[in-house]
């Protein structure tokens, strides 16, 4: 299963985020493997293809995708030496797929700010820094060990004195240009900078009613990165509403879905995710694949021994399959697609895949 870490400075609102995340908890007995601890939520990804396919199959259960985010403490400056809970944090987000970084943009005197003020261009500076200290820390100890002689290490070195120089100019590991081989070395290492990250803006909810923007300043420290405008709090509320309560909530503050709702959706685009569906009379289900797996291995999402038996499948996009209004109809119409193994997954297709 994915998973997203939360990080922030103190007082950003991490808290009030995964509360509200986990007030949207799944039943995680339809996932196996999952063991939740108090700082992790299994949230669904919201797919509205779900609901339409369940009725027209009569499926007895629905299972969405699902993502696990990790409230990870706050980081505070100096982690990377060790300063608040240091090691920890950093030894909790070396595991995640991706991270979102909560930053504060809302004012309010009574919860203090670590660093006394607003500023959070700044904040996601201090982050960045932190995490590329961490990061020198662990390419120096591979430099020290690192083998010398044969081409594998010459990449290897070639890598390490790349990543170095980049993360000494204060350039996070994603942004460092390097060849196929000198990534694999850099996967390797598992780099807190060489993450995707999301960007969590924590506004207030009279920002969020102004249709609230990031200057240029904010721009800059974002980057080429995804971020979302949210209001921890009103998504707070959200979560412990009925939703003929949210629908009002909703609309009278101009919004057409929940901010937290379109996090979770960009949390799974940024890792370049698609989903990919099965429906029948027991369930219907959602899938993640990378885009352009080929559907052998997209298939063993559904069952690990499924890429190695594929013979074939049968696909159809979920619109089209809705609209003829069955799986046997589509078959007998002739509207479904017979595919070998070298058949690219595309987002929203239904499949039956045969072994």
């Amino acid at each position: 299963m994915l998973q997203i870490g939360i990080v922030g400075l103190p007082n950003v609102g991490k808290s009030t985020l995964f509360k509200a995340l986990t007030k949207k908890q799944v039943d995680i007995s339809n996932y196996p493997f999952t063991t939740i601890d108090p700082n992790i939520g299994v949230v669904a990804v919201p797919d509205e293809r779900l609901e339409p396919l369940v009725k027209m199959s009569g499926s007895k259960k629905i299972v969405p995708t699902a993502i696990e985010f990790i409230d990870i403490a706050g980081l505070v400056k100096g982690a990377a030496a060790g300063e608040g809970l240091g090691n920890k944090f950093l030894a909790n987000i070396r595991e995640v797929d991706a991270i979102a970084e909560v930053v504060r943009v809302f004012e309010n005197e009574n919860i203090v700010h670590v660093h006394k003020k607003i500023d959070p261009a700044n904040d996601i500076e201090i982050i960045d820094a932190e995490l590329i200290l961490a990061d020198l820390e662990t390419v120096g100890r591979r430099a020290e060990k690192a083998p010398k002689g044969d081409q594998k290490s010459a990449s290897e070195i070639s890598a390490l004195k790349k990543l170095k120089s980049g993360l000494e100019s204060g350039i996070l590991a994603i942004n460092i240009k390097l060849d196929e081989k000198e990534k694999e070395t850099a996967r390797e290492l598992n780099l807190l900078t060489n993450k995707k990250f999301i960007y969590v803006l924590n506004v207030s909810e009279a920002q969020l009613k102004e249709n609230w923007s990031p200057d240029e300043n904010l721009k800059k420290a974002i980057g080429e990165n995804d971020f979302v405008a949210m209001c921890g709090t009103f998504e707070l509320l959200l979560s412990e509403s009925n939703p003929e309560e949210q629908q009002i909530y909703l609309e009278e503050t101009g919004l057409k879905e929940s901010r937290l709702d379109a996090l979770i959706k960009r949390a799974y685009h940024t890792l370049g995710l698609i989903t990919f569906l099965t429906t029948g009379e027991d369930e219907t289900r959602a899938w993640t694949a990378k885009i352009g797996m080929p559907i052998p291995q997209a298939a063993r999402a559904i069952h690990t021994d499924f890429e190695k038996l594929f013979i074939r499948a049968e696909v159809i996009n979920w619109q089209e399959l809705l609209k003829i209004g069955g799986w046997s109809q589509a078959k007998s119409l002739g509207k479904m697609r017979t595919v070998g193994r070298d058949y690219i997954i595309q987002e929203g297709d239904v499949v039956e895949i045969k072994i």
